[in-house]
């Protein structure tokens, strides 16, 4: 009796430590699939701004085709990434970044920037950033920031690609 409990002790602990690791390693491991594929349509801290999306082109699971996507997989370990973005005027756009767990660092839409360019830099602790810009502090040196413009119809991207090609993304080196 005491083996048969011990044997059942071993399989639901094993099973319940897959299940955790499961759970911790997962969003790392999806991240570094999405950075991987992104790699493969532009460079590293640079945004490429994508056509409109269509079944063919999708470099965002699922993603909607009434946006235009610009991405920027970043990588911190050379210096602090500056990212800046220009809002569409009457259209909705954001920027959001996120960490190499998935989780979202930051986002701001074109409400929050008020018609004004956007300006942030993304530093690890411990990063020397320029003064008066705002900081966001990221927990990782890898992720990738995601540039979204509303369209209100698909024609209508030639008209905005000149304002969402403004967003940029570079290191901060010295």
């Amino acid at each position: 009796m005491i083996r048969r409990l011990a044997s059942l002790a071993v399989v639901v602990a094993a099973a319940l430590g897959s299940y955790y690791g499961t759970l911790a390693t997962a969003p790392y491991g999806l991240m570094w699939l999405a950075e991987a594929k992104l790699a493969k349509s532009g460079p590293v801290n640079h945004f490429t701004h994508t056509p409109p999306v269509r079944a063919e082109r999708q470099f965002v699971v699922r993603p909607s085709p009434d946006l235009l996507y610009s991405v920027c997989p970043y990588d911190l370990t050379a210096g602090p990434l500056e990212v800046t973005a220009v809002p569409v005027p009457g259209r909705y756009s954001s920027i959001s970044v996120f960490d190499a767990r998935t989780d979202v660092a930051f986002v701001r839409n074109d409400e929050q920037m008020g018609g004004e360019p956007m300006r942030v830099v993304l530093a690890l602790e411990g990063q020397q950033t320029p003064a008066g810009i705002d900081t966001v502090r990221v927990r990782y040196a890898t992720g990738i920031v995601l540039q979204r413009v509303l369209l209100a119809d698909p024609s209508e991207a030639a008209a905005i690609d000149p304002i969402r090609s403004k967003a940029r993304c570079r290191t901060l080196t010295g």
